[in-house]
């Protein structure tokens, strides 16, 4: 779920969701904005300035400027599962966000399940202000709960000048705004080692045949094809759903999200029997299914793109967000790390996306003017400069990203607009599809070790759906 978007799903991350709402996807014109996207030159316009309104309260100016009020002598707890560079990075959104109001705004660090951190301040009398929330499935629970306040119509206005429909949509309530989609990701990459492909004479593959027979020609040329990240449940969930989105359609993705088929459903054989082709060949995956049990994410990518053109893998799968880890090495993305679209399992190619939606859990003036500003494109455009971060966000200058690779992947999400699925696992329930060592991050990591069984697979998967949809947990 997720990139962080976390551990969770991202670098970290997290990434999510149970209240998606259903999207009238053109899955084919999505994902060949994307490839579309991926190997064309992106531009993008220029950066808005600053200013003061005739009140006194900062501003920006143009179109995507966003007004806040003065607040001094407040103070906000904002509280995410956010580390390292991530962390980093978002904390310099809110220093911008003191400035411009006087505020004062402290990071509260957050362990996964977000949701169990959150029930443990609330239960002590001192919830954060604000929450990162990575799944739909967490902002339904907050909502549930009555911990989450509905946004106001300061940051809704924001909202629905900067952001798609279906941005809006997944971060709603029976109807009700109560989440503000500040991050996003792409989870339907696969990076690769530059180097690595140009001596093997690999292509970048189109199709899962493609990708198999790529696998094959990086294997003959002495290189092992992928890395998997087997000890973090969460990347194995994403494998699985860019499989089964592209060969059991939008539709099926939808039901299986929702729980209206079940796990034992002949679509989820076909897709863990296609997975098994690259997981259960142990030549294809750097140390074996024991090894990439081993595995964690960052060192997933990095060691991808460290040793050289002797990688312990040629590839790994993964969002957009892989580029803060890929950052920790000497490999320059675009150069020697470059990316392609997750291939095309069955008649179009998936477009899957993550990510973190800021919830009020203290309505106040102030809590209410940082959703405003995190809706805003001034807030998103300094973290995309950042780097290792892409905003839902229309109005976010494309210019603003770091690099081409980047400014690429970020049109490509703005210009699918509602044409995406909103990542499965974190749609679901979070003891199903968010909790480590547990439901389906604990399911997959059993499969990727034994890829022959899968209707036993199958069978757990479908046990643990049921008693967490059955629990609402």
């Amino acid at each position: 779920m997720r990139s962080n978007l976390r551990v969770r799903r991202s670098p970290n991350h997290s990434t999510n969701h149970a209240t998606h709402r259903s999207r009238r996807a053109a899955q084919a014109a999505a994902a060949a904005v994307i490839a579309g996207a991926l190997t064309l030159t992106a531009c993008g316009g220029d950066n808005k300035d600053k200013g003061k309104d005739n009140n006194g309260t900062e501003s920006s100016g143009g179109s995507g400027g966003v007004t806040l009020p003065k607040l001094d002598g407040a103070s906000l707890e904002v509280a995410a599962v956010w580390t390292g560079p991530e962390q980093a990075n978002f904390k310099k959104v809110l220093a911008e966000f003191e400035k411009r109001t006087g505020a004062k705004v402290t990071f509260v660090p957050a362990q996964d399940p977000i949701i169990n951190f959150l029930g443990s301040k609330i239960a002590g009398g001192k919830p954060p202000d604000v929450a990162m929330l990575p799944q739909p499935g967490a902002i339904k629970q907050a909502v549930d709960k009555k911990w989450a306040k509905p946004i106001g119509a300061e940051a809704q206005a924001e909202l629905s000048k900067n952001y798609s429909q279906g941005w809006q949509d997944i971060g709603k309530v029976d109807g009700k705004q109560y989440g503000v989609y500040y991050k996003a990701a792409n989870k339907s990459l696969i990076w690769y080692n530059a180097k690595v492909f140009e001596n093997a004479g690999a292509q970048e593959p189109k199709t899962w045949k493609d990708l198999l027979a790529t696998a094959q020609t990086i294997y003959d040329s002495g290189v092992t094809p992928f890395n998997v990240a087997g000890a973090d449940g969460w990347p194995l969930t994403d494998w699985f759903e860019n499989v089964y989105l592209s060969q059991a359609g939008p539709e099926k993705y939808d039901q299986l999200a929702q729980h209206k088929i079940k796990w034992t459903d002949p679509s989820v054989k076909q897709a863990l029997t296609t997975l098994a082709q690259i997981w259960g060949k142990k030549d294809f995956v750097a140390g074996g299914g024991a090894g990439a049990l081993q595995t964690e994410f960052p060192a997933s990518v990095t060691q991808t793109f460290t040793g050289g053109d002797q990688p312990k893998g040629a590839m790994v799968f993964e969002g957009d967000f892989a580029q803060v880890n890929i950052a920790e090495t000497k490999a320059k993305v675009g150069t020697d790390a470059k990316v392609f679209p997750f291939p095309t399992v069955g008649s179009t190619a998936p477009v899957v996306s993550g990510g973190d939606a800021a919830v009020i859990l203290k309505d106040s003036k102030a809590a209410q003017a940082l959703a405003t500003f995190l809706a805003s494109p001034d807030a998103a455009t300094i973290q995309a400069k950042l780097g290792g971060y892409l905003s839902p966000n229309k109005n976010v200058p494309n210019s603003a990203y770091p690099n081409a690779v980047q400014q690429k992947i970020a049109k490509a999400l703005i210009a699918a607009g509602d044409d995406f699925r909103f990542d499965m696992s974190d749609q679901t329930p979070q003891a199903f599809g968010g909790t480590p060592g547990k439901g389906e991050w604990k399911d997959l990591q059993d499969f990727l070790k034994n890829p022959t069984d899968v209707a036993g697979t199958q069978a757990k998967l479908e046990k643990d759906a049921a008693a967490a949809y059955g629990s609402g947990s």
